[in-house]
């Protein structure tokens, strides 16, 4: 029987429910996994760790290098790993473990619930069983596991709040379905170097949800001098305003003449930013904007605060984060 460590983080899965509601409670999430889910003895030998238990919006990139840094410190010891982890920002650190944690031949799989499990509808024991068994699977992935789906976490995204069905993977196909059976897809990511640990992220980004009537004088006031990355979260292939007070190309060109990366992502989930195909996306590209394809704004930020982690010149920043390093593009 494969062994698995289940790592606790906190998030929904985890909450007891008492007379203020679903609150979460660090001392009794063991007692309830087993009570509610004996049958998890049948699937692997498994054992728990908590290593940190917090709301997942509480969660950042000092709980990044804990998980990842845990996670690297028992890899010899089992066979994969299961995160439990809040829904709203999983993505972000399954997308942020996949660049700190490149090459593992193990299956790291992260789950959680919609409903907490204490609850008698809850979707914690359907999403918890399988991620388990998937976790007994030779998935060499960082992935998502929610209702019957998993998904390569660094191409997820949380799409839903009040469905079971709450995440999705907009441009890159599902790693498994589950149903009766278990059926792997073949565009399960494969090692292509020794595994390493490098949970170093550099937070100094700023992301920009453009809008009409955004005017540019409004941008001003950001100091650049402790900003290394902006995202620009634009419309459709990357469009933006060119023009008259909306005109965002003066701000790309103080960016640029301040060393600041600028990447510009989609407000479109789905397909990929291509500036090159209308004017306002050639503008920003002639002075240096970066496109992030069909990357998920998670992995967008994550990347970028992975690769300012490295301490990367301008051309080695831009040529890796144009290079696919973990499935992610």
């Amino acid at each position: 029987m494969k062994k698995i460590l289940l790592l606790q983080t906190g998030g929904t899965i985890s909450m007891q429910l008492n007379s203020n509601g679903p609150e979460l409670d660090p001392e009794r999430w063991g007692d309830l996994l087993y009570k509610e889910i004996p049958e998890l003895s049948q699937v692997a030998d498994l054992e728990a760790d908590k290593v940190f238990f917090e709301d997942s919006s509480d969660v950042n990139r000092s709980h990044w290098k804990m998980l990842a840094e845990s996670i690297y410190r028992q890899y010899e010891n089992y066979d994969g790993f299961v995160v439990l982890h809040g829904t709203d920002t999983m993505a972000y650190t399954a997308s942020a473990l996949s660049f700190a944690l490149l090459n593992s031949a193990k299956p790291i799989i992260f789950t959680g619930s919609q409903v907490p499990m204490s609850k008698l509808r809850s979707d914690a024991r359907r999403n918890l069983v399988n991620a388990v068994e998937l976790a007994t699977h030779t998935i060499p992935e960082i992935a998502i596991c929610f209702n019957d789906h998993l998904f390569r976490g660094n191409r997820s995204s949380k799409m839903s709040i009040g469905d079971f069905d709450a995440f999705s993977s907009p441009n890159y196909p599902h790693l498994a379905e589950i149903g009766i059976d278990i059926n792997l897809s073949e565009n399960i990511l494969r090692p292509t170097g020794s595994f390493e640990c490098n949970p170093v992220f550099d937070d100094s980004i700023f992301v920009l949800k453009l809008h009409p009537n955004l005017k540019s004088e409004y941008l001003d006031c950001l100091d650049l001098k402790n900003i290394k990355v902006v995202i620009l979260e634009a419309f459709g292939s990357g469009n933006m305003p060119v023009k008259g007070d909306y005109n965002l190309l003066p701000f790309i060109e103080n960016c640029r003449d301040q060393g600041v990366h600028v990447i510009v992502t989609s407000q479109a989930a789905y397909d990929a930013v291509k500036l090159d195909q209308y004017s306002s996306g050639r503008a920003a590209k002639k002075r240096g904007a970066i496109s992030a394809g069909e990357m998920t704004m998670e992995a967008t930020i994550t990347k970028s605060m992975y690769l300012l982690g490295k301490n990367l010149n301008e051309e080695e920043f831009r040529n890796q984060f144009e290079t696919s390093l973990a499935g992610e593009r």
